[in-house]
């Protein structure tokens, strides 16, 4: 009987294959989106302190679908007269399927002219997006979007 051929790697090759082994084993499990969190009361609750936001003077606009998530425009209006008296303070964006709920967070006040915040979020799959507003007077409102996306971001939550 003849023997087996000996077979010898490099550290650096026995460490590149065993890198491609873990890769391929986390691979998938990286790559899958979060569920979707259903209960915003967990969301929402570090800001308002437990209480629950009034449905209201809030208006979320985005397109109802978006073609890619890295990029959705989203805008946040609320029914604000922004006087000294009564103004927005906080306007915090918030995701039930984002791998991070807090998208983005704005301060306001009177000085601000209009009580509306405009900008570009990063969404992970199709989901369900909070605006969270807290007035001079300390009271919590909120208004949500549905997006339909149909590319995804966000798949990475490091």
């Amino acid at each position: 009987m003849s023997e087996a051929p000996s077979v010898r790697w490099s550290r650096r090759q026995g460490l590149g294959g065993l890198l491609a082994v873990a890769g391929w084993v986390a691979g998938p499990t990286r790559a899958q989106a979060p569920p979707a969190n259903s209960d915003w009361a967990q969301l929402y609750g570090p800001f308002t302190a437990g209480s629950t936001p009034t449905v209201g003077r809030v208006s979320v606009v985005t397109p109802r679908l978006a073609d890619n998530g890295l990029s959705v425009p989203l805008s946040v209006r609320v029914d604000s007269p922004m006087s000294e008296r009564d103004h927005v303070r906080r306007v915090v964006l918030l995701s039930n399927r984002n791998p991070r709920p807090v998208i983005a967070e704005f301060e306001l006040g009177p000085w601000s002219g209009k009580a509306e915040v405009a900008t570009r979020v990063r969404l992970n799959g199709s989901q369900e997006v909070m605006a969270l507003v807290q007035t001079s007077d300390g009271h919590w409102w909120r208004g949500t979007a549905e997006v339909e996306v149909t590319e995804s971001a966000c798949m990475d939550a490091s």
